[in-house]
């Protein structure tokens, strides 16, 4: 899941490393299911074995997502997941061999989650799904990472991509300091506590676990309860020193991000420093690809779509208010997308000509907004023509 900044939000990002080689074209391919481990009662996290054929595809870096895809009760299901373990290192005589790599995303329940629901009993070794290749932003600087000290700050299943983060800040350079604060209901409901726990054992000294329990009391009074505001100002008076902090990792609801990022801001963290991701708005997940007929002399809107150097035009009745992905996909059924809330950055695209108004950006920075990209679930045209390019 890419970087998210809410509507008419400044970015909160620092400058972004290049993802590897140049921004890759999502697209699916069918992997193997070749373990799921159970994590806590509602959480496993599943590892995907990738063919050699297929490994340059999934190369990614640490905090990036992939989208799933499969199809239940009849519906084409897609919903997005960080990646949780750090890319596999292939040697060259790997390479050379044709062995496969690993890829894992750690699925959590959601209350009524038909996705999530299914993953924890549907889900077995052997069973094939469709995965998209590695999307996103949210990522630090790995070059430069000597002296560093960077903060997590995760909720709940928000601790997926901060696991890879921290392993990579700390195994790549033995000066860097990486502290987590991790809130949860109670310690069954921990993520990964065993993993945390062998990752402090092998880097006992830059390594910062806090964890907060909202509803099983703590020894220390501050990591005990809900994560508020006079909590946070608290913890960072206590635990945290905003001034040594080089990199803030922000990960979770919504309602914990926005809070985050207004206490860090009061406390002088520039925002350039912090970086956010969203699991979740709150909002239901829409359903791309709803039937749309044009009737004779309705007054349309003419939408051109290039993907893969290959333009597609289709024509959009203005009263049914069609975003544009979803007119897309009716001329293109391989148009990008995952989430399609606004919350992934997966469906991407640049207003060529034309004009378009997005309901919801929970993933574009300001300067890619300046350069015409939109959200295509999140865009309906406000012109008679536009022209959209994915390939840009």
């Amino acid at each position: 899941m890419s970087l998210f900044t809410p509507p008419g939000a400044a970015p909160a990002t620092a400058p972004r490393p290049a993802p590897p080689a140049t921004r890759k074209r999502a697209r699916f391919h069918t992997l193997t299911v070749e373990e799921v481990r159970p994590l806590t009662d509602d959480s496993v996290e599943v590892t995907f074995t990738v063919p050699a054929p297929l490994a340059d595809d999934y190369d990614h870096l640490p905090g990036q997502y992939v989208a799933l895809r499969t199809t239940l009760d009849g519906v084409e299901v897609r919903r997005s997941y960080s990646l949780c373990r750090t890319p596999e290192h292939r040697s060259a005589e790997q390479i050379a061999a044709g062995i496969p790599t690993r890829l894992s995303v750690a699925v959590k329940r959601d209350e009524g989650g038909l996705f999530s629901t299914w993953a924890q009993t549907g889900l077995h070794p052997g069973f094939e799904i469709d995965v998209m290749s590695p999307q996103g932003t949210f990522t630090s600087g790995l070059d430069d990472l000597d002296g560093r000290h960077v903060v997590g700050i995760a909720a709940g299943s928000g601790i997926t991509p901060l696991m890879a983060l921290a392993h990579t800040v700390l195994t790549r350079s033995e000066s860097a300091r990486f502290t987590l604060l991790y809130t949860n209901r109670s310690t069954l409901d921990v993520m990964f506590l065993e993993d945390l726990a062998d990752l402090k054992d092998r880097h006992p000294a830059r390594l910062t676990l806090h964890h907060v329990l909202s509803r099983e009391q703590r020894t220390a009074p501050v990591l005990s309860g809900r994560i508020d505001e006079e909590k946070l100002r608290t913890i960072l008076g206590m635990l945290i020193d905003p001034a040594g902090v080089d990199e803030w990792f922000l990960c979770g609801p919504l309602s914990l991000v926005e809070l985050c990022r207004e206490v860090l801001a009061d406390v002088g963290v520039p925002r350039e420093r912090i970086r956010f991701e969203l699991f979740t708005t709150g909002d239901e997940p829409r359903r791309e690809g709803r039937q749309v007929e044009v009737r004779a002399g309705q007054r349309t809107t003419r939408i051109e779509v290039t993907l893969d150097g290959v333009s597609s035009t289709v024509e959009s009745p203005v009263d049914a208010h069609e975003s544009v992905l979803n007119a897309a996909l009716r001329v293109r059924p391989d148009a990008p997308f995952a989430c399609a809330g606004g919350v992934c950055g997966t469906c991407r695209a640049r207003v060529i000509e034309g004009s378009v108004t997005m309901s919801e950006n929970y993933a574009l920075e300001p300067d890619e907004l300046e350069r015409g990209y939109v959200l295509t679930c999140q865009s309906h045209a406000t012109s008679d023509r536009i022209v959209v390019d994915y390939d840009v």
